[in-house]
């Protein structure tokens, strides 16, 4: 029995385990949404002030660039996030379809100790009446 329960913690921790799992590739994917947003306000920002200055125009292109390099980073990384979370999310399916499958394993054979242990109380409680019915009828006889 021991064993049972420790196979069915550990599975129950397993897709625990893959859920969390998931809920840090979101929060990570959201991080980096963040961040793009940011790269966003911060060239329009920069887009603003560049107009002030000679050097800000001459700066602008490379401060552009290096955004747009940064930008593509992120994306790849977002990438490479949702490829992981595909992979996490099959696991976790299959994690849980192996859950599910011992718990339902597990009812089963829970169901039918109580049923083996019902018809064993049953046949000794005829047993007893039968006992009792023979002893009645041959009083009678006597």
């Amino acid at each position: 029995m021991k064993r049972r329960d420790s196979l069915l913690r550990l599975k129950r921790f397993r897709v625990e385990e893959l859920k969390r799992r998931l809920g840090t590739l979101e929060e990570m994917k959201s991080d980096l949404e963040r961040k793009l947003a940011d790269f966003d306000e911060t060239v329009a920002r920069e887009k603003r002030r560049s107009g002030d200055s000679d050097i800000g125009r001459l700066a602008f292109p490379s401060f552009l660039r290096s955004i747009d390099v940064r930008r593509d980073n992120i994306r790849a990384t977002m990438n490479e996030l949702e490829r992981e979370r595909m992979a996490a999310d099959a696991d976790l399916a299959s994690a849980f379809h192996d859950l599910k499958t011992f718990e339902m394993a597990e009812e089963e054979r829970v169901r039918r100790m109580a049923e083996a242990e019902t018809q064993a109380s049953q046949s000794r409680l005829d047993e007893l009446s039968i006992v009792r019915h023979l002893r009645k009828h041959a009083f009678r006889q006597i």
